[in-house]
């Protein structure tokens, strides 16, 4: 996981750059729409459409926007696409496991187009269940421990008490681990402990990790990118891992 998390903080900034564009903007009114479709328009009961709220604030998208794509989803306005949502799995550089989430309102365009991402990239599209059990959803909350102004004993002691599973370390940031029924309960306690999440989402997370180097790390950061670019991809997931110093190598050349 830790790999990811690294390749998710250089994201960050990328998707921050993308928004001013519109794109992210784009992805994140689908899901708000297609949450606020599914489960009504009210967050305070559809636990999917606040998360979709809070991604969409963390990328600065305006509150106008995301209360547009709330009415949207909830009066399915005639003429409107009606997105589906399908899983895709398949295998990167390396033998690393890809779990994508798309919304697309044309599937076959979609396993078109991200077949052949797959194959220009190194990797392959595979069948459904292929590399879906090697992940787990769970929740992920992410802390500055420099912000925090806590040590990680006590980071690890506060986490348990909150009902975490765990708790996993990337440099500064802690990154404190749930099941998805218990995400919102523990990020409360950290919020109320003043503790604010520099990120907060519910993922998939790696059993397992694959270590990729040189040419194949470089290939299947290419291979996440173009699926992340696509706009019928909403979230992307996989299990590689790839060293600190290689992995700073490959962003500075980006």
């Amino acid at each position: 996981m830790s790999g990811h998390s690294k390749w998710a903080n250089i994201k960050h900034k990328k998707a921050k750059a993308d928004a001013e564009k519109g794109k992210v903007f784009t992805k994140v009114a689908r899901e708000i729409i297609v949450a606020a479709r599914q489960g009504g328009g009210d967050p305070d009961a559809n636990f999917k459409l606040r998360m979709a709220i809070e991604k969409a604030r963390s990328v600065n998208m305006p509150n106008d926007s995301i209360m547009r794509a709330i009415k949207r989803g909830v009066g399915a306005a005639e003429g409107d696409q009606n997105y589906e949502q399908i899983s895709y799995e398949g295998y990167g550089p390396g033998g690393v496991a890809i779990l994508l989430d798309v919304l697309t309102d044309n599937r076959n365009r979609a396993a078109s187009d991200i077949r052949h991402i797959f194959a220009r990239h190194g990797g392959n599209l595979g069948e459904a269940g292929c590399v879906a059990w090697m992940f787990d959803r769970r929740g992920v909350i992410s802390i500055d421990l420099k912000a925090a102004k806590k040590s990680e004993d006590d980071l690890m002691v506060l986490a348990a008490d909150a009902g975490a599973i765990d708790l996993k370390m990337n440099g500064d940031t802690a990154e404190i681990v749930t099941t998805p029924e218990d995400f919102e309960k523990v990020r409360e306690r950290m919020e109320a402990e003043g503790l604010k999440p520099v990120e907060a989402e519910i993922t998939m997370v790696p059993k397992t990790t694959v270590t990729v180097t040189g040419k194949e790390a470089r290939q299947l950061l290419e291979l996440i990118e173009s699926l992340e670019d696509h706009d019928d991809v909403s979230q992307v997931y996989a299990n590689f891992d790839i060293p600190d110093e290689e992995m700073e190598r490959i962003a500075e050349a980006r």
